[in-house]
């Protein structure tokens, strides 16, 4: 049982606070207008009107009554939102006064707010190599910061990644179509997420939310320098001042971002990059744009 420490309550009532406001100011409205709603439900039936669409005509009804009858439907406005969030070692990585994992949970409160704005259920998947912690969705303020909670301060036992697994529970797990937010650092070999992706988008509407940290993508000229892997604890010294290291590092980096946008665009899944040093609403306003954009086409 986490105790509910006087730091630990200041730090959800902060991130409360903000998500709160952004959600209020702006992002409120335009989740609603980017996520509608997955299906229709029927309403009622009515008799036809001229203008109306005569695809819903009920020709049953129609011959019951001897006069031209139409189902009537209205969206099935109710969502589920699913976030899958890594808390692999590398989460807990961050050189600009946040770490991954508190932004990752600043993210988590901002998208769950937004959806118990608009009335939607929210759940929550916690996995580092396996699946370690899962909230089933639910509405509610209560339940969002038990959430905020449970991803500020749940010791998980891996260090590992394992996206694939993740995929694979929520694919068990969530049975109705959801908005599935999957909130990673994505520190793997892209070419091995396309299955699992690919499975999951047919089933879910997947958005990748990608977090890093500038260190991760370019190293300072500091000297001589230890670098620990966050997931294995792995040593390794390198000398930063030897450019040919720092330019095969950063060539390395690019490649396995674009490698990482290629296999997103080709399986039509939504790519926000997010990084510890920017501001995050910049990004999640030009991503509903895009759905936006999308939609009116």
């Amino acid at each position: 049982m986490t105790i509910l420490t006087e730091e630990l309550a200041e730090k959800i009532k902060r991130i409360e606070i903000t998500a709160r406001h952004l959600v209020t100011d702006s992002l409120a409205g335009e989740y609603h207008s980017v996520f509608k709603g997955m299906g229709m439900e029927f309403d009622e039936m009515r008799p036809y009107s001229p203008g109306d669409d005569v695809r819903r005509i009920d020709w049953n009804v129609t011959a019951r009554m001897n006069t031209p009858y139409i189902r009537k439907y209205q969206e099935e406005r109710e969502l589920t939102v699913f976030l899958a969030v890594d808390a692999s070692g590398s989460s807990d990585f961050g050189t600009t006064g946040q770490f991954k994992r508190e932004l990752a949970a600043e993210l988590a409160a901002v998208l769950s707010f937004a959806a118990t704005t608009n009335n939607d259920k929210v759940g929550l998947l916690i996995f580092t190599d396996k699946p370690e912690l899962i909230v089933p969705p639910r509405k509610g303020k209560r339940h969002v910061l038990r959430m905020v909670r449970d991803l500020l301060v749940f010791t998980p036992e891996g260090r590992g990644t394992s996206i694939e697994s993740a995929l694979d529970t929520i694919n068990r797990v969530v049975k109705r179509r959801s908005i599935t937010f999957l909130i990673s650092d994505f520190l793997v070999e892209p070419e091995s997420l396309r299955r699992p992706l690919a499975a999951t988008n047919r089933r879910h509407d997947v958005i990748a939310l990608d977090l890093h940290d500038p260190m991760e993508h370019q190293i300072p000229d500091v000297g001589l320098m230890a670098l620990e892997d966050a997931e294995t604890g792995e040593l390794e010294w390198v000398d930063t001042s030897n450019k040919a290291w720092r330019e095969a590092f950063e060539a390395r980096t690019l490649d396995l971002e674009q490698q990482k946008r290629r296999l997103l665009s080709s399986l039509a899944i939504d790519h926000i990059q997010i990084s510890t040093d920017k501001d995050y609403v910049v990004e999640l306003n030009e991503f509903f744009a895009r759905r936006s954009r999308r939609r009116a086409r």
